[in-house]
């Protein structure tokens, strides 16, 4: 998402990065005021509004689509229809999504991927920390702040 003169400009999906896509499109739908579509109808709303709503925040979707993403979602006719179709083709569990790493395991596998440069800053940081576990959180500050 960009801010462009006041606007909110939301790069088109092309496959790639849906969660973050969809995150972005959350927060989109909801500044347009026409989120509601994203969970169930009220009870006290009438159908004919919901159904205006309802294609009004597909539309919004719709537009922030590649033409190659779009086509494969041409037939669907309400949100709920849209995200559910693009959720089955682009939010599928990956490894990434499998695996989860204990915190320490995390830290090491950061310090092992620096660069040769980084050694003197590697060897320091493991031999200060043999009593104590080593922390993600701290080695991406120690990262950040150099």
């Amino acid at each position: 998402m960009a801010l462009e003169e006041g606007k909110v400009k939301i790069e088109k999906f092309d496959g790639r990065d849906f969660r973050f896509w969809k995150m972005q499109m959350e927060d989109y739908l909801y500044q347009k005021k026409v989120y509601q579509p994203l969970s169930n109808k009220p009870d006290d709303m009438r159908q004919e509004e919901w159904n205006l709503l309802d294609r009004q925040a597909l539309g919004v979707i719709r537009l922030t689509l590649a033409k190659n993403v779009a086509f494969n979602i041409v037939n669907e006719k309400t949100i709920a229809g849209l995200m559910k179709a693009l959720s089955d083709m682009y939010e599928k569990p990956s490894a990434v999504n499998k695996i989860k790493f204990e915190d320490e395991v995390k830290a090491l596998i950061s310090l092992s991927s620096l660069p040769d440069s980084w050694a003197a800053t590697v060897t320091a940081v493991s031999s200060s920390t043999r009593e104590n576990t080593l922390k993600l959180s701290d080695i991406r500050d120690l990262i950040l702040s150099e």
